[in-house]
């Protein structure tokens, strides 16, 4: 079958880059595109219409962490200083011996109501993304359950993914008196990778293709130089790429300087995993960062050298008073960035905008990061990082992963007159303004409905979880607190009963 979409305005691909294509038209048959300009003279079956829109490729989410997020909920403007606002450690390390109870991504496999909870989470994950218009996304390494869920759910609802168990040596606890301690079984972390590798060899490939592998040791300082090396290995092996955590917390640069004497960048040189489909998670408290007060660093000049791939999450780390240090920086560097959401909202275009004006802010420049720049992040820097020239782009020969956005702004006046649809999206919209997604040739979503998904009742269990989730901290939370105790409320709460009639 062969569609033709009639855009307002069409992102299409020329020379390695993005180009802006005004009244263009966008040709698919099966799941590849066969024309993009304007002017196609042959038969179609089918015509969206799509004037007063822009048609763009499908967006890439490099980092995405599973679940609704109803643990992030216990440390908005809230925390504890030792953390230095690094938001896993806030929320996913428990007591020692205890086990974080009420989030799925860490129950263990027949725990009363684990699937049940696994299934909500990737109900809810996939969701979000494709109603944003994310059409491809990396998860970045949860467990074994969490990825069948998302298996599942990648397959019913058809989006792209790169998926598979993470694995590590050890993780954060708390001791008796609430501070971090680190664990450490280095054989847990090579089961991890061969369950890894088992999954993969039996997954790679499934949902017509839409499903790939990805090895993800999980944060570079609760793997050892060994799991890494091997990680390095067998990505070269199997031809796959990579993502971990690394030079994204002021505790984890130091853990690795005082252990290996090199910085986390530095440590990953050392046994070639740097290249463009290392996925580094963050990547912004690297040497060259003035914060780190590093007196002789060459982080940046080795990432650029080597074209790594950083997940840039703009929301998320703003949210705990940190961002990227010069977006202009790691650009004239050779960095590739990428955009991913992390956490929560998964919504790509305020990530966007979120990450072009902060790039603009610490650049010091608002020639900086601009909304060009945020979009090919989203869009063609992610490809890169997966190794595909399939992705990212419209252009003939690439897979069919195309999005539409309403640039009426939903019986708004948000957008006002529109001049160039990409920087209006870019600083105007939501993700709410995506209309139409199309995976693999296929519409997924259409006039913002998912066939297939109950948004109304996805929220309801949602919040159902969440008050278990907070109900729950004082098992678990090292220092034993209420969710109230931990989060204050913003404002002093009052209830009142309603007296019976």
């Amino acid at each position: 079958m062969r569609t033709k979409i009639e855009a307002g305005w069409l992102v299409g691909h020329e020379n390695g880059r993005h180009i802006l294509i005004r009244d263009g038209e966008l040709v698919y048959e099966g799941n590849r595109i066969v024309f993009v300009g304007a002017g196609f003279e042959g038969s179609v079956d089918r015509v969206i219409d799509a004037s007063g829109r822009l048609v763009c490729p499908g967006f890439i989410d490099t980092h995405v962490h599973s679940g609704h997020r109803a643990s992030h909920r216990l440390i908005a403007d809230a925390g504890r200083p030792m953390y230095f606002g690094q938001p896993f450690l806030e929320i996913s390390v428990p007591r020692e011996g205890a086990t974080v109870s009420g989030d799925p991504r860490y129950l263990k496999h027949g725990d009363a109501g684990a699937e049940a909870a696994f299934q909500l989470n990737a109900a809810f994950t996939v969701a979000e993304l494709l109603r944003n218009g994310v059409t491809t996304f990396v998860e970045f390494g949860s467990q074994l359950k969490v990825q069948d869920a998302l298996h599942k759910e990648v397959s019913r609802l058809g989006t792209r993914a790169y998926l598979a168990p993470g694995y590590d040596c050890g993780r954060w606890v708390g001791d008796e008196r609430g501070r971090l301690k680190r664990t450490r079984d280095d054989r847990l972390g090579f089961d991890g990778l061969e369950t890894a590798l088992d999954w993969i060899a039996q997954h790679d490939g499934d949902a017509e293709g839409r499903i790939r592998g990805i090895l993800v040791p999980r944060e570079v300082e609760t793997a050892s130089v060994e799991l890494l090396r091997r990680t390095r290995e067998e990505a070269d092996r199997a031809r796959l790429p990579m993502a971990t955590h690394a030079a994204y917390s002021v505790l984890e640069f130091h853990e690795i300087v005082r252990e290996h004497m090199m910085t986390p960048i530095e440590l990953l040189d050392s046994i070639g995993m740097l290249r463009p489909t290392l996925n580094i998670g963050h990547g912004n408290f690297i040497a060259d960062n003035p914060n780190m007060n590093y007196a002789k660093p060459q982080d940046l000049r080795l990432m650029g050298e080597a074209g790594v791939s950083i997940s840039h999450c703009p929301i998320n780390i703003v949210r705990r008073g940190r961002t990227l240090d010069s977006w202009k920086r790691y650009r004239e560097a050779g960095v590739n960035i990428t955009i991913g959401s992390d956490t929560y909202p998964r919504d790509m275009i305020m990530n966007m905008r979120t990450a072009s004006y902060l790039g603009k802010l610490m650049s010091h420049s608002y020639l900086a990061a601009t909304a060009g720049e945020a979009f090919e992040a989203a869009t063609l820097g992610g490809a890169v990082s997966l190794g595909r020239d399939d992705l990212g782009r419209l252009e003939a020969g690439a897979l069919a992963d195309i999005v539409i956005i309403d640039m009426g702004g939903r019986n708004s006046l948000r957008y006002g007159p529109v001049r160039d649809a990409v920087k209006s999206v870019v600083e105007c919209g939501v993700g709410d303004d995506v209309d139409t997604v199309i995976v693999d040739g296929v519409v997924r979503m259409e006039n913002g409905v998912i066939p297939g998904v109950d948004v109304g009742k996805l929220m309801a269990d949602a919040q159902a979880s969440g008050e278990a989730v907070w109900e729950s901290l004082p098992d678990w939370d090292p220092l034993g607190r209420s969710a109230e105790e931990a989060c204050p409320w913003c404002y002093p709460e009052r209830r009142f009963e309603c007296a019976p009639t």
